[in-house]
């Protein structure tokens, strides 16, 4: 049952790969792109930016078109670290309008980048989590006229815990605060439209959920809010008429604002063929494949006696399903299950995250040998 595309996955045939939250499975159709890649280096001419430039802009317009977003709202860089960093150079903050809000479900990097610009006047607020989810009325209530700008992770990668955005954006909108929106953990398993859903700011990677390349982040930014800012972290290629090679005379139009120098497009041509099984299999039936996949497995960690961090709403969870034993028993069933050749992750939890490609039978496989292990370990 279910377990669209497998074929194009050769990683399926060798083990029951469970890790989608934390790489994901790489298709076939990367290889074509990575031979391509080398014949040209192979015999480099300069002219092949003729074609390279436009393929880069075209895949970021394909990413675009895939977020429900218009064209030139989209760049791609080496990570989201790199490209929501440039976006923070245009940030000011002014005396009375200087909180940054996260929240304590929020990936590393995010307090982190934020931290550093309080040498700048930046002064954080961290909302509190309980049980791998934040309340979103604690959230909506910790942004207010001093908020200069909100950065959220739509799914958490430790619990896959989802945010609702829509209350989240009318706040934001209300104080005149920037929301910038870390996809990264739901981009590919849950449909969004960010033109419909008026969000600032969206991060997100090409491998995990899209199946693409690891190195290889994007950023969509609403164009009304590109237009107004100007980044000090930047490069050539942010220019106005990059390929004159001459001194810009302003900023791109649009995303490109917010890229720097000479891009990197072997990881958006690799990540093409992983992009285009997921738009052809459609999230919409992804999303309901996952929802039941994650409620299975929930269910069979909660009957074990696990704490469970995912919550139990389908609408309040991702693609991830989050839950421990103990940290001693976890290392234990960890090892154990691998060696049984199931691939999964270790998160101050155990992360299960099955995708489009995974069957229900290998979820059934799963539970059976967890519930094996668990008692095994505790007999």
């Amino acid at each position: 049952m279910s377990g669209f595309r497998r074929e194009a996955f050769p990683m399926l045939a060798g083990c029951t790969y469970l890790n989608s939250c934390s790489t994901g499975a790489f298709p076939v159709g990367m290889r074509a792109a990575l031979d391509a890649h080398w014949a040209t280096l192979s015999e480099w001419r300069d002219e092949v930016w003729a074609s390279w430039w436009p393929a880069w802009l075209a895949f970021a317009d394909e990413l675009a078109a895939f977020l429900g977003a218009p064209s030139g709202s989209v760049v791609t860089g080496p990570n989201a670290s790199a490209l929501v960093a440039r976006l923070s150079t245009a940030v000011d903050f002014a005396p009375g309008k200087d909180e940054v809000v996260l929240t304590e479900l929020a990936f590393p990097s995010a307090p982190f980048l934020w931290r550093a610009h309080g040498r700048r006047g930046a002064k954080l607020v961290r909302v509190p989590a309980e049980r791998g989810a934040v309340e979103p009325a604690r959230l909506l209530e910790a942004i207010g006229p001093r908020t200069r700008l909100v950065q959220v992770s739509h799914g958490a990668f430790r619990s896959g815990a989802v945010l609702p955005l829509e209350a989240l954006v009318t706040r934001c909108r209300e104080v005149d605060a920037l929301l910038v929106v870390d996809a990264y953990q739901t981009l590919g398993t849950m449909p969004m439209d960010v033109t419909e859903l008026g969000v600032d700011v969206v991060l997100g990677g090409a491998h995990k959920w899209l199946c693409g390349a690891l190195d290889l982040g994007f950023m969509y930014v609403r164009p009304e809010v590109a237009e107004a800012l100007e980044p000090t972290a930047t490069g050539w290629v942010a220019g106005d008429e990059p390929l004159r090679f001459e001194e810009s005379a302003g900023f791109a139009a649009g995303a490109r604002r917010f890229a720097a120098g000479t891009p990197a497009v072997l990881p958006c041509l690799s990540s093409k063929p992983g992009l285009a099984i997921v738009r052809e299999v459609g999230v919409a039936r992804i999303r309901a494949q996952s929802l039941r996949q994650t409620g299975r497995l929930r269910a069979a960690a909660e009957a074990l006696g696990a704490e469970v961090f995912t919550p139990a709403a389908p609408e309040a969870r991702g693609g991830v399903v989050s839950f421990s034993f103990g940290e001693a028993e976890d290392a234990a069933i960890f090892d154990a299950l691998r060696a049984r050749g199931f691939v999964f992750s270790v998160r101050r939890g155990l992360r299960v995250a099955p995708h489009f490609y995974n069957t229900d039978d290998e979820i059934e496989a799963f539970t059976d040998a967890l519930e094996e292990v668990v008692r095994e370990q505790r007999a």
